[in-house]
């Protein structure tokens, strides 16, 4: 198979942080992250093999998630809640294939634009910060 649809893509948020019950976000039109990576540290001396540069792997990053949404205020704006709050809540990516993959993680609300034009819909932006490793998985 050469890809799969993005189409059906689902992000839910915990309703009541640590109480393991989630509820999807709606309206999202484009999903992004988390973007993992992990920090390269340069350990390349004069008397590395053939001058070839040498690296170790350190703290990993564990990035972020940004959703655009069709701006629904009562609906949305909920999520500011998190913005208010200073501890993690719990999220979780389901994605659409067939293995129903499923990433969890832990993120706080860092960014949340809404944008209203003359000439089309209102949306939204919304920017979690996920914090400690996620978890990745099928359901």
């Amino acid at each position: 198979m050469a890809g799969n649809d993005g189409f059906g893509v689902v992000l839910e948020r915990e309703t009541t942080p640590g109480g393991g019950t989630y509820e999807p976000i709606k309206s999202i039109t484009s999903l992004s992250g988390p973007s993992i990576e992990r920090e390269q540290i340069d350990v390349t001396a004069h008397d590395s093999p053939d001058q070839w540069e040498e690296f170790v792997f350190g703290i990993k990053r564990s990035g972020e998630v940004e959703i655009e949404v069709n701006y629904d205020p009562p609906e949305h704006d909920a999520l500011l809640d998190d913005l208010g709050s200073s501890k993690p809540r719990g999220y979780r990516i389901v994605w659409p294939d067939d293995a129903a993959t499923v990433w969890s993680f832990k993120a706080g609300l860092v960014g949340y634009e809404p944008a209203a034009p003359h000439d089309d819909k209102l949306e939204m932006t919304a920017t979690f910060k996920v914090s400690g490793p996620p978890t990745f998985g099928t359901a």
